[in-house]
């Protein structure tokens, strides 16, 4: 993969990530803090790529879409969950997709130092921090969560 490739994954997944935070907002409107944090994070991802897009331009050369943002996403949000682990389980398939753009932003990173490229390193850098942030407040919603969905379940 070069720099273009990635800066086309990082793209695309931002766009996914942002398609999926917005499904939980809606399957889990029950729960305000779901709700409006998943809608703020949604639209973090959208300025995300946004500005990926503008380093794919810059960047850009003859590449097809990558399939893989999609493959994750059919993988963990074809339909809405129901049950009672549902929340559990979407906001565990959120963290993993915040997981796969981290990884994208710093493998981008050290490319822009190489291509001596500020404005990308600064992008990077700047991403993966919020994209970071996105993934800590899953997990700690997911602690939240875990306890009284996994021992009332088995219940």
């Amino acid at each position: 993969m070069q720099i273009q490739d990635y800066l086309e994954l990082v793209y695309n997944s931002e766009q996914q990530l942002s398609k999926a935070f917005s499904k939980v907002a809606k399957y889990h409107q029950d729960e305000p803090d779901i709700y409006y944090m998943c809608l703020m994070l949604a639209l973090w991802s959208i300025e995300h790529a946004r500005e990926a897009s503008s380093f794919r331009e810059k960047y850009a050369r003859k590449s097809t879409k990558t399939a893989e943002p999609d493959r994750l996403n059919k993988a963990v949000f074809n339909e809405p969950r129901t049950g009672e682990t549902a929340l559990l389980l979407d906001l565990h398939d959120l963290w993993l997709l915040t997981k796969e753009i981290e990884i994208c932003w710093n493998v981008l990173l050290p490319a822009a130092k190489a291509n001596n490229d500020k404005e990308l390193e600064i992008a990077c850098e700047g991403m993966a921090r919020e994209t970071k942030r996105q993934s800590d407040w899953l997990i700690a919603r997911v602690k939240q969560a875990a306890p009284k969905i996994v021992v009332t379940a088995g219940v």
